[in-house]
């Protein structure tokens, strides 16, 4: 009776904000986001839109203030999604009597969320690309769409490191290394903020569990924190990100809401932040005192502990109206700089999954699958050899983008991976099997000239995870998902289920010339059946163009050049522990393809790994500044040649080792990466240049940067593999 009384209380909450929010819509026009709207805005020679904010400021009320520092809540942002058919665009703030704009919230990883839009691969696929220019027009592409969908203020960077690949959020990430993700973040934000989008870098810090994300506390010593889960947040700061999202973990005992240490000294005092921080929503923020004091500038998507709170807290004195006048001032400051500043294009709603925006897409998709194995070489296919194709395997047909939750867009139209072959081939030549029927899968791949096994992971199996208590269930049991976002979550091993196993065992016994291709956001392990087929290609979750994607590549329309932004190990034991349900975690100072280079152990597929159809010869390494100062640039010059007969892409990947170091050091870390087109036959010098200061290490006990004086390694290569690295010798110098 219980359980029944509160599925009704919730159906009933439900409707009753379902009809708020259409009459929310009916009758509240919605405030315009565009720079056009606000003529008196317009930067003239001289004006200062830091006076001009100071100056809005003295002139606002308290009520005015404290609705600026919050967003309009979530029972519209259910009626105006339910509504709609997609998420609703948020605002918080603005105010009509003076002028100012309102924040206008989308979300983002992998399209916008609040209008039918372009759905591109996930962000690990993004990642793999190991391609800056490719994400930029990424970035450009959202910038524009948000503004055509009516937001000016954009959740789509992730930049969570991926410290374990059972993370359920991994493909709203770019992978496991700092500097990768700081690259790929910042050619993202700089190109979406071009259409005066504020982006937002999240979740801010050290967010990688999704079970227990609501209340886990991660303990981290201080070098871990600044050297491997701080660098690229620092890098988008230092790149002009108009915001930062907190995240709800705790980091030692204090929630990232109002911890004071993250958001004030080191965000603000030392990075030199003039943005804002918005709470992750609903359970972003704890305590209304501790997030004024902390320095959290607006609540996301509800009032709960801003807004009534928080003015019954200031009228009583308990907190002075002069601690919130730095936030509001925040706030104002960057939605001025962004709306004062001329439109570069048009945002009309012709722009949301444009052609243009469509073809990116594919491209992207075409860019990030990683060819893993193709010993025999059965790929790449000649379209006239296959009379008959086998494609087989649960995922071959799905809808099968990702995630569900906050991230999911819907786009106007969707190719999965068997229509994409059935496309290229013909309907006619094209067998399929969903794998339901073993014996059905051994005919049909018995029959074909080739077999394709799509199998991998689904949104249910991973992904954001809501429950309807705010915290995770106990060890071993799943939570509760509310209104249908889950299940998702954490996955917990990192293998193929037994359905999937079984397919794949299927097809490959009766078709020798048969290839998995897997479908997920993270790693998967693949030690029980990767010695039975000849190839095997990581297609991710590929965006709306992923079956035409995976056909051109299939089929030698282009070839791989994804290489792998996060390590595959052969198994668990490789990787740091995992608890999905865990209360408290330390993070150390290794994970990935450093914690495997220091115990010295070798992954099923490293870190930057990839093949593909032709073959590329490193020669020539040279340190051209043999000797650097502290404050100077490492260069490094390379000869890659295009041995092989095709045209193909080279990511051509920078280490430095630190065997001199007088403290614990990683053997080798990324430093620098180039993505290069060659022609068959072709030979180009890749330059590539480090500042000494990524040398560094963090010193505690001095709080201070220090770049050593010693020998260092510079190691040049298509992978983070040993064998695959050039190597030579450099020294920094006093």
């Amino acid at each position: 009776m219980r359980i029944l009384l509160i599925v009704l209380a919730l159906i009933a909450a439900v409707l009753l904000g379902v009809a708020a929010g259409f009459f929310y819509l009916l009758w509240k026009p919605r405030p315009e986001v565009s720079p056009s709207a606000y003529p008196w805005l317009e930067r003239s020679p001289g004006q200062d839109m830091d006076v001009l904010a100071e100056q809005l400021l003295g002139r606002m009320t308290l009520d005015e203030k404290l609705a600026e520092m919050t967003g309009e809540g979530v029972w519209v942002t259910v009626a105006t999604s339910l509504w709609s058919g997609h998420f609703a665009v948020i605002h918080a703030g603005g105010n009509p009597r003076l002028g100012i704009p309102p924040v206008a919230f989308t979300d983002g990883p992998r399209g916008i969320t609040t209008a039918p839009a372009t759905a591109f691969p996930v962000a690990l696929a993004r990642a793999a690309s190991w391609d800056v220019e490719l994400e930029r027009r990424v970035g450009d592409a959202m910038g524009i769409e948000a503004r055509a969908a009516g937001a000016n203020y954009l959740g789509g960077l992730c930049i969570n490191l991926l410290r374990h690949p059972s993370w359920g959020r991994a493909q709203e990430s770019y992978g496991e290394d700092p500097w990768l993700t700081g690259e790929l973040a910042v050619s993202y934000l700089q190109a979406a903020q071009r259409h005066n989008v504020m982006v937002s870098a999240k979740h801010f810090a050290l967010n990688s569990i999704e079970f227990s994300r609501y209340h886990v506390d991660v303990q981290v010593d201080e070098r871990t924190l600044r050297e491997v889960y701080l660098p690229h947040f620092k890098k988008c700061v230092d790149h002009g990100v108009a915001s930062l999202m907190s995240a709800y973990n705790k980091v030692r005992g204090e929630f990232c809401g109002h911890n004071r240490y993250l958001l004030t000294e080191i965000l603000r005092n030392e990075w030199g932040f003039r943005g804002f921080v918005s709470s992750d929503w609903e359970h972003g923020l704890r305590d209304t005192t501790a997030g004024v004091r902390a320095g959290l500038n607006l609540e996301m998507a509800t009032a709960r502990h801003y807004g009534k709170r928080l003015s019954e807290l200031i009228r009583s004195g308990a907190i002075a109206e002069d601690e919130i006048d730095p936030l509001v001032l925040d706030l104002l400051r960057t939605k001025l700089r962004f709306v004062s500043r001329p439109d570069p294009i048009d945002y009309s709603k012709s722009r949301l999954a444009s052609h243009e925006h469509v073809t990116l897409a594919r491209e992207v998709a075409e860019q990030s699958m990683v060819l893993l194995k193709n010993q025999p070489a059965v790929l790449p296919f000649e379209r006239e050899s296959v009379s008959r194709l086998a494609v087989v395997g649960r995922l071959a047909g799905a809808d099968n983008t990702g995630d569900r939750g906050s991230s999911k867009v819907k786009p106007p139209h969707l190719v999965p991976p068997l229509q994409g072959l059935q496309e290229y081939l013909g309907a006619d030549r094209v067998s399929h099997a969903s794998g339901t029927d073993l014996e059905e899968v051994r005919r049909v791949a018995r029959e074909a000239d080739a077999a394709i096994v799509v199998v991998g992971i689904a949104h249910d199996e991973e992904g954001e995870y809501i429950s309807i208590q705010g915290k995770s269930a106990r060890p071993g049991q799943r939570p509760r998902p509310i209104l249908g976002l889950g299940p998702g979550g954490d996955r917990y091993p990192l293998s193929l289920t037994h359905q999937d196993l079984a397919v794949i065992r299927a097809a490959a016994a009766e078709n020798t010339r048969t290839v998995v291709v897997l479908i997920g956001g993270s790693a998967i392990t693949m030690e029980e059946w990767r010695q039975q087929v000849p190839s095997i290609l990581m297609a991710w979750y590929g965006g709306m163009e992923g079956g035409r994607a995976l056909a051109r590549l299939l089929f030698g329309e282009l070839s791989p050049s994804g290489k792998l932004p996060l390590t595959i190990p052969l198994s668990l034991d490789q990787l740091p522990s995992f608890d999905p349900y865990a209360d408290s975690v330390t993070y150390g100072y290794y994970h990935g393809y450093t914690l495997l280079d220091k115990v010295g152990l070798q992954p099923a597929f490293p870190f930057g790994y990839g093949l593909s159809y032709t073959d590329f010869r490193f020669e020539s390494l040279e340190v051209m500044t043999p000797e650097i100062p502290a404050e100077g640039r490492l260069r490094v010059g390379v000869e890659v040649t295009n041995t092989g007969n095709r045209q193909g892409s080279e990511v051509v990947q920078l280490y430095v080792g630190f065997p001199n170091s007088s403290v614990d050091r990683p053997v080798k870390l990324l430093r620098a990466f180039q993505k290069v087109l060659l022609a068959p036959g072709e030979t180009r010098r890749v330059v590539l240049e480090v500042p000494a200061r990524e040398l560094a290490y963090y010193d505690p006990r001095e709080r201070a940067w220090k770049v050593e004086a010693v020998e260092h390694r510079v190691l040049v290569g298509p992978s983070s593999r040993r064998e695959d690295l050039r190597e030579a010798a450099f020294r920094v110098v006093d």
